[in-house]
């Protein structure tokens, strides 16, 4: 069976050697925030991970979600480790303390939400859609709805959901047909039906709140015409109590290829009672809030998974005796070599532990950026890390989730035929990650979003973001000694602002120069992004060890890891660039039935 053990070491160093968090000092999340309570709170999110959630994944996965006229049953050990998870006040970690929250810096979230997916992807569903909803509310809900709603969430007596996409269409939400009828008290009747619900019906909470997005009868067509709608599976009354059944069930669940424990649904509301949350006609920029949220915990999901394969991966490489080394018997004395000394398996962790600790890095750095942008006294502070924040999202959602399902399916290859088959569980890891690729915006739609949007915006400054940031961690690095991590990463980074003004100069004249270039592009920018991370760490590392400052093995590791990433998966930049400057061309040209 897998095994898990959280990446406490490394978040350590992340957090107490790596990350720059004397900015956020002042910040409320910040107030009572000290190294130690930053390792109390890793250290008893490890132990649930390890502890509660990761001995259910496989039942998860071997039992399913069972669907019964409506009601949906979760399987065995769900409810016990959900009621464990709210009693250890999980819900509420990084929510306002207004509404009963612990108010802890989003970053921490981010560390703790790794973690939990590792152990556990379907279970975090849960939790992650109602944390999805909660944002909503918070954000956009008047100040009464705010206080009937937020506290049970933040409690985890009730939990919540996004309810976006309608069987004829996805993407598109300009084209959704659920409607909403206003009645003489203000409130309104939603009919309509969404599909692929993530956590739509289940039997955790006491209560399930639905955000709903639906047109009132007289709005305009388009994505301008679309408003949201809180809409509770019970009624909620003046006082936060729980009243009758509302008009809104569950009609079917999904059969999926992985998460099987997490619930996928049918959502009909027929004539269920709601109430519109902020401006009408606003319902997408209201749900933006949400699912930009989401999206950057659905790229830590990726990663959470890839981290475990990666794991089990070198752990199995370990044991498995099989063959001998190329240069002779490295075990003279065992019957045969483990496969860690072929060449081709190392390359294989290394690539992977490459990708996921520099996308941990990544994304806790990005982490303290939407913490400044959303809570940093100084405008102009929060303009900066925004404008990071808003490059990063889609790199983070597409990259790691595309190293997610490309790490697990190397953990799985390293376990060879071992892997293929369910006894050891690798398999599992393959088939949850998948998905990530698929939901929150497909990654596709998140490389239109980095070139379409990102590359232009805000005259370019949300561009620039990046490039500050590289050159002031270049002119910090300075030493002869780092040349093998600094050189790389300044090419890399001239390459991808050549790259970045060919594009902006080739869809100028033909906007499929951008489509064709985009998810090349993204690619090029993360793995570009990944060098900043790790010319970072490398830094970092090497001083620790030449001012003889203890945990040499780890610090070595880090250095040799380092190397490894910029001579061997760096330079794909280079044939990324190849393949965008090929242009539009040869996939435009070919005739539609030739595809």
């Amino acid at each position: 069976m897998p095994i898990y053990h959280a990446p406490l070491e490394d978040f350590r160093f992340l957090f107490h050697e790596y990350l720059d968090l004397e900015p956020c000092r002042d910040l409320p999340s910040m107030a009572e925030v000290t190294p130690e309570l930053i390792d109390a709170v890793l250290e008893e999110g490890a132990r649930l991970a390890e502890q509660v959630l990761q001995p259910l994944n496989a039942v998860g996965d071997r039992e399913g979600c069972r669907w019964n006229d409506g009601a949906v049953t979760l399987p065995t050990g769900f409810q016990d480790a959900w009621n464990t998870y709210v009693a250890g006040g999980w819900p509420g970690l990084t929510t306002d303390p207004e509404f009963g929250g612990q108010g802890l810096p989003g970053f921490v979230g981010l560390a703790f939400s790794e973690m939990v997916n590792s152990a556990n992807a379907s279970f975090t569903a849960y939790p992650g859609l109602t944390h999805a909803a909660y944002e909503g509310i918070h954000q956009h809900g008047a100040p009464e709805q705010k206080q009937r709603f937020l506290p049970p969430m933040v409690e985890g007596r009730w939990c919540g959901t996004m309810n976006l996409t309608e069987p004829h269409c996805g993407t598109d939400l300009g084209m959704i047909r659920t409607r909403a009828e206003r009645l003489d008290d203000g409130r309104y009747r939603i009919s309509g039906t969404k599909i692929w619900i993530t956590a739509g019906e289940h039997d955790l909470a006491e209560n399930i709140i639905h955000l709903v997005l639906a047109r009132t009868p007289d709005a305009p067509a388009g994505t301008r015409g679309i408003s949201l709608f809180v809409v509770p599976k019970f009624h909620v009354d003046a006082e936060g109590g729980i009243g009758e059944r509302n008009g809104v069930r569950c009609g079917a669940i999904e059969h999926k290829m992985g998460q099987a424990a997490s619930a996928t649904c049918e959502m009909v509301f027929d004539g269920a009672i709601g109430e519109r949350i902020g401006e009408e006609n606003r319902g997408l920029a209201c749900m933006f809030t949400m699912m930009n949220a989401a999206r950057l915990v659905t790229g830590i999901q990726g990663l959470g998974m890839a981290a475990v394969a990666h794991q089990n991966a070198a752990a199995f490489a370990a044991e498995r005796l099989q063959g001998r080394a190329l240069t002779g018997p490295r075990f003279p004395d065992r019957p045969a070599d483990p496969i860690l000394v072929h060449p081709d398996v190392r390359r294989m962790l290394l690539t992977s532990r490459a990708l996921v600790e520099g996308c941990r890095a990544l994304g806790l750095y990005t982490g303290v950026q939407l913490e400044l942008e959303q809570s940093h006294a100084d405008a102009g502070q929060r303009n900066r890390a925004g404008h990071w924040v808003a490059l990063m999202t889609p790199i983070i959602k597409a990259f790691f989730t595309d190293v997610g399902t490309e790490v697990t399916n190397l953990g799985l290859q390293v376990h060879g035929g071992a892997g293929y088959v369910t006894d050891t569980g690798v398999e599992q890891f393959v088939r949850d990650v998948r998905i990530t690729q698929i939901y929150e915006g497909t990654n596709g739609v998140q490389a239109l979003d980095l070139v379409g949007r990102k590359l232009v915006a805000n005259g370019g400054e949300t561009l620039k973001s990046f490039f500050d940031h590289a050159r002031t961690l270049l002119d910090a690095t300075p030493e002869t000694e780092l040349a093998e991590f600094t050189d790389p990463f300044k090419s890399a980074l001239e390459r991808l602002q050549d790259t970045s003004a060919w594009i902006y100069q080739q869809m100028s004249r033909d906007p499929n120069e951008a489509g064709a270039a985009s998810s090349d592009y993204l690619r090029m920018f993360a793995l570009t992004a990944l060098a900043f991370v790790w010319t970072g760490q490398a830094a970092i590392a090497w001083r620790k060890l030449e001012a003889s400052q203890g945990r040499t093995a780890f610090y070595r590791a880090k250095l040799d890891t380092a190397r490894f990433f910029m001579a061997r998966i760096l330079p794909d930049t280079l044939a990324l660039d190849a393949r965008i400057r090929a242009g539009a061309a040869p996939i435009m040209q070919p005739a539609d039935d030739s595809l």
